[in-house]
């Protein structure tokens, strides 16, 4: 006002008429420019004394200036009103920063912004001086970290056309009303902790052209009216908490739209077809949803669509080659093994980030192949679609493939040859075949010497590996990481899949990370003849590039192919592979001379002769060096002490002589040591005690003597220790959890074992020799060799079992008394929190009270089902209002905060396969939840769904195939709730499907058709009911896993197990009429009876008949009827017990196991 008060004195003198006159215009003036002017200081100055500056961004805000247009982010009009208020910062302490924005590779598209390398940054919160500044257009402050609620003065701006304010802590909720924004364009608030869900008021703001709500705690559901604007160009709501399906209405105004992002949400139901009207689309993200059926083939229409990622939600059904009218499609992800979200830390009070992290499995599940018009693309820089259930040929046809970049079809069903096809892909730099079913040879005008990624391992490719051909490579981006600006969607994606491939390689890729890493894996396979040369082409040599060849698991043969080592020299670092070979011969003596940057060399199980090369230590970057069952000779070289940076050394299984050197005490990096079944002599080396990173020390099966250092009991870090079979002598190191009996057995000379291990040892600490079998050999057992007076270990465990429960018991008793005696507030703490969290309103009040009366205080009359986390109850609330009940075991949860926040998230979910949460209730001493009220077993489960018999039908096949129930006591020592569900996962995990079924299936079915079937079991018995597939799928999957033999394997399955499982009972069968080899060419038996209903079904399936769709259910178990009845012909004796037995197993009742 410095300036309106000069000229106010300067008319003090005025006569009064005149003075009320000039006042007046004075007035008028001072409204539409002068005192705007200082308003708009005074308001910027207020601004600024309500934040925090610490980097001293509005050092240039003073009162003294003259001029606040020159102020730092302020731009003004020509009559200098302030229009625009734009400060980016450089982070923030909140959920996120602009420093984290390259972690989002797939967020932003459009509206992304380059960081800025400044590290601006204001706090504090927002302040409704703002709103003074009238003529304000754009009020821009990304990346700061402002706090607190957007000021309701600031939604009733008339003139805001721009309010982005993304990458703060902004929270609290839309206001459901405002009377301003009418001119806005950019509601930019992404990746702050706003909650609640979106607002109607939002409609008003009819020129609505950017929403961006993504990263917040949004709720509810998608707003229909999104689509009434009609100027929208880009919809930003991924990674937030909606729920419910994607509204129709947004594709009925959306000619101008060009990006939706919707991922990492909750949505359900189906694509919507309407999105095929949204003609200006160019991406379209859905990715991390719940989204089921199949992809609508109006998305066909969408000719300007550069980018479609439908990966991680539950869609089904053939790909439509609709999609190849996309003429401007560069990207299509369909499946992704790799959750997009960056992994973060975040507690329960955060945005969704790491929940979504936590669904890391891919449930697409699609049928049949790629179709050509997609393959041939003339724009497609990556398809990618691993584990997607995709089958049939491999693509044979990929047109000119100009532009294709990255193809993954790992993890699928494909069969048929490689195509030649794609040798005319020059810009092919990313190829993963692996895990399908391809035959052939490999071609050698395939662009693998250029790829950064080729691995076609776990197939079935034959012949030789050739010497590839290729004129020149072209240049490949950087991909050391996320990328930067400018932000292109392909060529985000580009760099975020081929990123992820690198971190997510379990091999030990060295070097910083602007390493250019190349993987070529040809491992699992059937190729033959030697090795021609290394497939990887000059231009990507170089001190940068780390090459990682593998071609383990193969017939590969020859001598020992020293020209793996010939371009090491021109590398960063290299590893090799060839493990599981027939390669013999010598290690080359030159290779260590000539490769100095070798990282990891694992040649084992070969028949690799001769000695270690004396300058073997000149390998002086190994990290790895794996050797073992071999048939090497002689010492170990001395040289190995140069190693400096070894972690293992692997060299069992050969027939190595002499003593262990005491210069290996000089690895320091060791953290494994491999020597058992050699033929080591002498004493152990006391020097080994200086391994302070040692966690594995295998010396069993050798010519040892000596003592065992005592020194060895202090090295903490070791974890598995065996030097059984010796001629070890002198006391045993006392180390309690290491050097049990079962560690050193086999040493004749070695003092009484007195150390007794309350759990077996694992394989491990027994040690790595092969075929061993350390149950048979020869040896004196613990027992046979204790002193007169000692007790047995199982009066030991006894004992100590004893000792330990009676010690459990004091300190719960003392641990209860302490704190009812000094925290007294807990009675009433826990008497406060009764109260019952309410999400769906049921016309009647729910209170702990009337829910514990309604139940007859949880007694067992009104009990309707028992399951793996607690009873279900059935409570009538008031007359007519019946609700379920399920009492939770409170031991089952870590706390009640996580509790509550888990069942939170759960509250909001609705979906047509979900009973509804209508409440809960959670304190430290009752939880329990309140649903509406089903019968049966849907009320003990919470679920309903048509495929509920999918899952009963998965159980019973793995009963059949492994002969255990679904509960089976051979289970108990997993403990409490492990089922024959948790077994096969686990076994299959850990790559142990031979173990699961009976020794005499496994015997006689082939191997991979077999553990096809087990896959598929495991498959129908997936908790969630929205990936859970349909019996048609089922069926089809079936058909996939026979399809090698011709033959029908699931019959033999069920009739063989099924024979067995009766005998035992004590039926009779008659073997004569059974083929118990099953030789798949003649296929005899009920296996081939079985082979006939199952074909004859499909074909009407095949046809449309009258099985398909929903009737297939009943087929299927008219089938298991035939099996039963064709088996009965050969029965002489029939139980009817067992009959209902096999009936209770086809109708699929029991508890929790069967998963509703």
């Amino acid at each position: 006002m410095g300036r309106c008060s000069s000229v106010i004195s300067r008319c003090r003198f005025l006569k009064p008429l005149k003075l009320l006159i000039f006042l007046w215009v004075f007035i008028l003036a001072c409204g539409s420019s002068v005192c705007g002017l200082d308003s708009d200081k005074s308001a910027l100055l207020e601004l600024k004394n309500s934040l925090s500056d610490p980097t001293g961004v509005l050092v240039s805000w003073i009162s003294s200036s003259s001029d606040h247009c020159s102020w730092y982010g302020v731009t003004c009009s020509p009559n200098s009103r302030v229009l625009a208020l734009n400060i980016t910062g450089g982070g923030n302490l909140g959920s996120f920063s602009c420093a984290q924005y390259p972690q989002f590779p797939s967020y932003g598209f459009g509206i992304r912004r380059a960081c800025l390398s400044n590290n601006a940054k204001l706090a504090g919160m927002l302040s409704s001086g703002v709103a003074k500044l009238t003529e304000l257009r754009v009020l821009s402050l990304p990346f700061h970290d402002l706090t607190g609620e957007i000021p309701e003065e600031i939604w009733g701006m008339e003139k805001l056309e721009v309010l982005d304010l993304e990458g703060n802590s902004i929270n609290g909720s839309l206001p459901s009303r405002f009377g301003g924004l009418r001119s806005l364009r950019v509601l930019n608030l992404g990746f702050n902790g706003i909650v609640g869900e979106i607002p109607s008021s939002l409609s008003n703001c009819v020129g609505l052209q950017i929403l961006n709500l993504a990263g917040n705690q949004v709720n509810g559901t998608i707003p229909g009216f999104v689509g009434g604007f009609r100027d929208l160009r880009g919809v930003y709501l991924s990674f937030n908490w909606l729920g419910g399906s994607i509204p129709d209405e947004i594709g009925k105004s959306c000619g101008k739209l060009e990006h939706l992002e919707v991922a990492g949400n909750f949505l359900v139901g189906g694509i919507p077809k309407i999105l095929g009207n949204c003609s200006g689309l160019r991406t379209l993200l859905l990715y991390s949803n719940m989204l089921e059926e199949v992809i609508p083939v109006e998305l066909g229409q969408l000719s300007k669509l550069e980018v479609l990622d439908l990966s991680r939600n539950s869609i089904s059904g053939s790909i439509p080659p609709a999609l190849g009218k996309c003429s401007e499609l560069a990207v299509l992800v369909l499946s992704n093994l790799w959750d997009p979200l960056p992994i973060t830390d975040k507690s329960a009070g955060d945005p969704p980030i790491g929940l979504l992290n936590s669904i890391n499995d891919e449930y697409n599940y699609f049928e049949g192949g790629i179709p050509v018009e997609i393959t041939t693309l003339p724009k497609l820089r990556i398809l990618w679609a691993p584990r997607a259930t995709l089958e049939g040929r491999f693509p044979s046809n990929w047109g000119s493939c100009d532009s294709l970049e990255m193809l993954n079809l790992a993890q699928n069903y494909f069969s048929g040859e490689i195509s030649n096809a794609l040798s005319g892909c020059k810009q092919l730099h990313f190829l993963d075949l692996s895990s399908n079913r391809l035959t052939g040879e490999l071609v050698e005008e395939l662009p693998v010497p250029c790829t950064t990624v080729f691995d076609v391992s776990g197939n079935f490719l034959s012949g030789s590996i050739p010497k590839f051909y290729y004129s020149s490579c072209p240049g490949i981006p950087s991909f050391s990481g996320y990328p930067s600006e400018p932000y292109e969607p392909s060529y985000a994606y580009l760099s975020f899949l081929a990123y992820r491939t690198q971190v997510a390689t379990p091999l030990p890729l060295f070097g910083d990370g602007g390493n250019l890493v190349i993987i070529h894996d040809f491992g699992v396979n059937n190729f033959t003849g030697t090795l021609q040369s290394l497939p990887i082409a000059v231009e990507r040599l170089g001190q940068q590039t780390v090459y990682a060849f593998l071609a383990s698991n193969n017939k590969l043969n020859g001598p020992f192919p020293g020209l793996l080592f010939e371009e090491c020299g021109k590398l960063e670092a290299m590893i090799v592979n060839v493990s599981k070979n027939e390669i013999s011969g010598l290690i080359p003596p030159n290779a260590s001379a000539i490769c100095k940057s070798l990282k990891l060399l694992d040649a084992s199980r070969n028949q690799i002769a001769g000695t270690i090369p004396p300058i073997f230590g000149n390998f002086s970057s190994l990290v790895t060096l794996n050797l073992s069952w071999n048939l090497l000779q002689g010492e170990i070289p001395s040289s190995l002490s140069q190693i400096k940076d070894l972690r293992c050394l692997s060299l069992a299984g050969n027939n190595l002589n002499g003593s262990i050197p005491k210069s290996l005490g000089q690895l320091h990096s060791l953290e494994v040591l491999e020597l058992s079944s050699n033929s080591f002599a002498g004493e152990i080396p006391k020097d080994l005690v200086n391994l302070r990173n040692l966690t594995v020390l295998l010396l069993n099966n050798n010519k040892l003597s000596g003592q065992i250092p005592s020194d060895l009991a202090n090295v903490t870090t070791l974890s598995a220790f065996n030097v059984s079979f010796n001629n070890l002598s002198g006391p045993l190191p006392r180390n309690d959890n290491l050097m049990n009996c079962n560690s050193i057995i086999g040493n004749p000379f070695l003092q009484s074992c007195h150390v007794f291990s309350l759990t077996a040892p694992s394989s491990d600490q027994q040690g790595r020799v092969g075929a061993q079998n350390y149950a048979a050999s020869p040896s004196t057992s613990p027992s046979q060799t204790r002193g007169s007076g000692s007790f047995n270990s199982i009066e030991i465990a006894a004992i100590t079992s004893a000792s330990v429960i009676f010690s459990v018991l004091l300190a719960l008793i003392a641990l209860f008394l302490y704190t009812r005696k000094w925290n007294p507030k807990s009675r009433n703490r826990v008497s406060a929190r009764k109260e019952v969290t309410v999400f769906t309103d049921i016309g009647v009040t729910l209170t702990f009270e009337n829910v514990v009366r309604a139940t007859g205080s949880f007694n067992a009359s009104n009990c309707i089902g028992n399951g793996g986390f607690g009873a279900t109850y059935k409570a009538e609330i008031s007359p007519g209002v019946l609700v379920a009940i399920k009492r939770l075991a409170v031991g089952r949860f870590q706390g009640v905060q996580q509790f509550d926040a888990e069942i939170k998230t759960l509250g909001r979910l609705r979906h047509p396969n979900l009973v509804t949460l209508i409440g809960y209730h959670a304190s430290e001493t009752e939880m329990f939840l309140v649903y509406n009220y089903l019968p049966g077993e849907y009320a003990m489960t919470c679920r309903v769904s048509d495929k509920a018999d999918v899952y009963s039908y998965g159980v019973v096949l793995l009963e059949l195939i492994s002969d255990k129930k679904a509960l089976d006591p051979s289970f108990s020592p997993y403990g409490n709730g492990f089922n024959i569900v948790a077994w096969a996962c686990m076994l299959l995990r850990q790559g142990r499907a031979k173990e699961f079924f009976t020794a005499g299936l496994w015997d006689a079915g082939p191997h991979d058709d077999l553990v096809e079937i087990l896959h598929l079991a495991v498959v129908c018995t997936v908790d969630s009911l929205s990936t859970r597939p349909t019996m048609k799928q089922v069926v089809g999957r079936y058909l996939v896993a026979t399809k090698s033999t011709g033959r029908n394997v699931a019959g033999y399955v069920v009739a063989m197990n099924e024979v067995h499982r009766w005998e035992r009972h004590g039926l009779h069968f008659d073997h004569a009429s059974f083929d118990y080899g099953f030789d798949p060419a003649v296929d005899t038996g009920y296996g081939f009876q079985i082979s006939a209903v199952f074909e004859a079904k499909l074909e009407r399936v095949d046809a449309g008949g009258p099985v398909a769709g929903e009737h297939l259910a009943d087929e299927l178990h008219e089938l298991l009827q035939a099996v039963k009845v064709g088996l009965v012909v050969e029965i002489e004796h029939w139980d009817a017990g067992l009959e209902a037995q096999v009936a209770r197993q086809e109708d699929g009742c029991g508890d929790d196991v069967f998963g509703g």
